[in-house]
């Protein structure tokens, strides 16, 4: 019966990400509903002195690490209003994000882009690389390299 119930286990498991996966290419807006899937815990840092909290990546989302994903958000300008290599990406506007509203850290990335991404207040989507960060707490929890736009 163990064995049984730990192939199941296994089995949801890998169903899980494979249609995580494939939803995330079928629609770049659920990308951020599958990022979500975190939890946190508390661990001392020794830099700090004190625990931070640390994330714990649902088996869906570290399927993701590593892997080229089509994302739809907002570009959240760091460097004033204009083209950026660099910048921090949200799943909701400027007013609503992470930093300026209610969101969690779930919900922004930092971006490494190829070429200059003009900056918009409209949603514009992105693709590539996606990076888990659980150790590093002066970084966000999710960066993308080799980013690009891409043409709606």
């Amino acid at each position: 019966m163990k064995h049984i119930l730990t192939t199941f286990i296994l089995f949801f498991a890998v169903t899980a990400v494979t249609f995580a996966q494939d939803e995330q290419k079928a629609n770049p807006k659920n990308t951020w509903k599958t990022l979500g899937n975190i939890t946190f815990k508390k661990q001392f840092d020794e830099f700090m002195g004190f625990k931070v909290d640390v994330p714990v990546f649902a088996p869906e989302v570290q399927a993701l690490d590593g892997k080229e994903i089509t994302i739809k958000g907002y570009i959240i300008p760091t460097e004033g209003y204009k083209s950026h290599k660099a910048f921090v990406f949200s799943a909701y506007p400027y007013n609503m994000c992470y930093f300026c509203g209610g969101a969690g850290p779930e919900t922004v990335m930092e971006v490494d882009a190829d070429e200059d991404i003009k900056y918009t207040a409209d949603p514009v989507t992105i693709k590539g690389i996606l990076q888990l960060n659980s150790g590093d707490i002066n970084q966000l929890i999710y960066s993308m390299t080799k980013a690009t736009l891409v043409k709606e």
